[in-house]
């Protein structure tokens, strides 16, 4: 990070993590609760896929291992969660740039029920468990989100003069 500007990407970085953290966390009604997104999740996918020279499987980790401090999970399941989200956001970034809105989401889609699908196969190791339709809430919610997340941090971008 030798040029002011990154330096820079890396503070935006950081405080959109910071924020999407906060609204992991949040809880504003049990019933939203259930629909609440991977925000942090969403986030990192829009930033490996804007620098993925910079963001990738490291940040990715690093970011996870932040998360399961802070959600109180198995220590390395968010962290192996946002690495392959991170790795495989990195891999195709050239690609998902030039896809439409709609068909991002639809990758978006694939990243959040990888993650699910991995939490529920860590939580049923650790105890049984059964499968709701409330499991597979936030999957939906975060594909309705994405749009947002990415014209508001496309926005912080632009305004920013993030390059």
């Amino acid at each position: 990070m030798s040029n002011p500007n990154s330096s820079l990407v890396f503070v935006y970085f950081m405080a959109t993590i910071a924020v999407a953290m906060i609204l992991r966390v949040m809880s504003v009604s049990p019933i939203l609760d259930q629909l609440n997104p991977d925000w942090i999740a969403l986030v990192l996918v829009y930033w490996t896929m804007a620098f993925p020279e910079r963001f990738g499987v490291f940040t990715a980790c690093f970011v996870g291992l932040l998360t399961d401090v802070l959600t109180g999970r198995l220590l390395g399941q968010y962290a192996l969660i946002y690495s392959l989200i991170a790795y495989f956001s990195v891999k195709e970034h050239r690609r998902l740039r030039q896809f439409p809105l709609l068909q991002q989401s639809l990758f978006v889609f694939y990243f959040l029920l990888l993650a699910k699908i991995i939490v529920f196969g860590m939580e049923s190791l650790q105890a049984g468990n059964r499968l709701s339709l409330s499991f597979w809430y936030p999957v939906f919610s975060g594909i309705l989100a994405w749009p947002v997340v990415f014209w508001l941090l496309r926005y912080l971008r632009v305004v920013a003069r993030l390059a």
